[in-house]
């Protein structure tokens, strides 16, 4: 769908808080380099390793998403479309790799890591389809809306 599009729709913004697609893109890539964290370290029955990006993150990234989201834009929205898009299909192919290779037992598991606060590697891919689902509604509706224009 995305490849449809052209440059201008992609980096124009129209949606909330200003954004593009693109930005959009990068917003998605950022969230997915925690769940490739998270899931890396179930992989590996380790502590997460956090995102280089992120060390830098004034406060706790965990705890505020719309001061961690306002830095994702700010640190990626200068990114080409081609690099953005890259970068996202690299992290998804590569959390869809991860997720394969964790045992049911440990997807299922809600206690067997403490840095996960309760909730089991499992939560970790429903939470990324519905991040990209609600996001992907958002566009439709507006693909939709500016095909009658």
């Amino acid at each position: 769908m995305l490849a449809s599009l052209g440059e201008e729709q992609i980096t124009t913004p129209n949606f909330d808080d200003n954004w593009s697609i693109k930005d959009i893109v990068n917003h998605l890539w950022g969230w997915q380099q925690i769940s490739i964290a998270w899931m890396n370290a179930g992989l590996l029955n380790r502590e997460p390793e956090i995102p280089n990006w992120l060390i830098s993150f004034p406060g706790n990234w965990d705890e505020n998403a719309t001061q961690t989201n306002a830095w994702i834009y700010k640190n990626f929205h200068n990114q080409s479309w081609a690099e953005a898009n890259n970068n996202w299909r690299e992290g998804f192919l590569q959390l869809l790799d991860l997720g394969g290779k964790v045992s049911e037992r440990c997807l299922l598991d809600e206690d067997r890591y403490i840095w996960l606060r309760g909730y089991s590697l499992a939560f970790v891919f429903v939470a990324s389809y519905e991040h990209h689902q609600e996001h992907l509604e958002k566009l439709m509706t507006w693909l939709q809306e500016n095909e009658k224009k």
